[in-house]
């Protein structure tokens, strides 16, 4: 009989997240978590948020950064360190390389948001944006590692890194020893393998579930074996838009990891604005897949014990406005109604006071004569109106006809 070959150990252990904890307690923000009320109504399951957006950096990569640059030799501080990141990572490395003295350099693709590059520089770190992809800047990374002598500092694939993020788990478990499953955003792994190896070692009945993007499902193709490509560069959560899953976190994420969930985009968007809203609280796109997750699988989670880790906070303000007003639009709390009327003097006034006394807040008027097929006396009045929700806007666009005004909704 064939007696199949062990296969090889995993590159971070408990022990290693436990050394990680007591060396970077003083560095990093030791975050709550609480329950939601009114996410575990919407959701169906007793749901707990961790808030890593209110690390110091806004993200749970100080934990990671924190522990890898600790445990750099005084000959690796004096040369400095190089890391690649499209923004978290990049703040997390700039910020405690800064405190440790130690000279930081990041290289950021182009893509990356601008308050990013902004925070990241404002840490003190040196700032070359280079390449369209976090690929094409971590080459450049390599390079400057290379050529200057500084110490890389991974985002994921380092059991170093691994292991201080791992320490949002051991978290979770002193603060909530009731959970049944704990759900992680996923690009690299390293968060997830890290959080898996503690979680796994205590209480191996807790569920971890992993969460990417639809449109960047790295680690579940290489979870698979199979090659990951994409043409897809634009996507809200450009935090966890990784081509590439690690050499060090591929082997723990399929030992110890339940399952991963792809989400789509408007469940991300969603999540977003629900965080605002509910919890008062800003998440990234990164930071709100777990919550996705739940609002896209709901069967999955209903009636569990369940943590979410909001792993970031930083989206930049422009986006974060579109995305909360998009959220108004897909609720039906704003929408443009279309009111065809004579084109002559106070005609328009009738219109603002039934719109007045439907409860509607008029936020925009415009006047289409010149580019829409018309009728001569005739002219179409584009209204942008907020109510509280989509039956209240049903209930205006009724009483404008009632009234007896020629409205569509656009």
């Amino acid at each position: 009989m064939t007696v199949a070959p062990e296969p090889p150990p995993l590159s971070v252990g408990p022990e290693d997240v436990e050394a990680a904890a007591a060396r970077i307690a003083d560095d990093v923000v030791r975050t709550h978590s609480e329950h939601s009320r009114t996410l575990s109504e919407l959701t169906g399951a007793h749901l707990v948020v961790k808030f890593e957006n209110l690390q110091f950096t806004g993200s749970f990569k100080d934990r990671g950064s924190a522990n890898r640059l600790r445990l750099l030799t005084p000959e690796e501080r004096e040369r400095g360190v190089v890391a690649a990141s499209a923004g978290n990572h990049a703040q997390g490395v700039a910020y405690h390389g800064g405190r440790l003295g130690i000279a930081t350099t990041i290289v950021m693709p182009t893509s990356a948001p601008f308050t990013k590059v902004r925070h990241t520089r404002g840490h003190g770190a040196t700032v070359e944006v280079e390449g369209r992809t976090l690929a094409e800047s971590a080459l450049r990374a390599e390079e400057i590692a290379r050529t200057e002598g500084r110490v890389l500092v991974p985002a994921y694939d380092d059991p170093d890194v691994i292991a201080g993020q791992g320490t949002v788990g051991l978290e979770l478990l002193e603060d909530h020893p009731d959970l049944d499953t704990i759900v992680v955003p996923v690009s690299g792994g390293g968060l997830i393998a890290g959080i898996a190896t503690i979680v796994k070692a205590a209480r191996p009945d807790i569920r971890v579930i992993g969460v990417q993007s639809e449109r960047y499902p790295s680690m579940v193709a290489a979870l698979k074996g199979e090659p990951f490509e994409t043409n897809s560069v634009d996507t809200l959560a450009d935090g966890i838009a990784v081509k590439r899953a690690g050499r060090h976190t591929v082997p723990i994420v399929r030992a110890l990891v339940d399952d991963i969930v792809v989400v789509p985009e408007r469940r991300i968007e969603e999540a977003v604005v629900l965080f605002a809203e509910i919890e008062k609280t800003v998440a990234e796109g990164a930071g709100g897949v777990g919550l996705a997750a739940m609002l896209h699988e709901p069967e999955r989670f209903r009636g569990a014990n369940v943590a979410v880790v909001l792993s970031g906070g930083n989206i930049d303000s422009r986006l974060l406005a579109s995305v909360l007003l998009r959220g108004l639009v897909r609720d039906g709390r704003i929408a443009t109604l279309r009111i065809h009327i004579d084109d002559l003097p106070g005609q328009l006034a009738p219109v603002l006071t039934a719109l007045a006394e439907s409860g509607a807040n008029v936020m925009e008027v415009e006047h289409r004569r010149l580019f829409e097929p018309f009728t001569p006396r005739r002219v179409d009045v584009d209204v942008v109106i907020e109510t509280s929700d989509g039956q209240h806007t049903q209930q205006v666009i009724e009483t404008l006809r009632h009234q007896g005004f020629d409205v569509e909704r656009r």
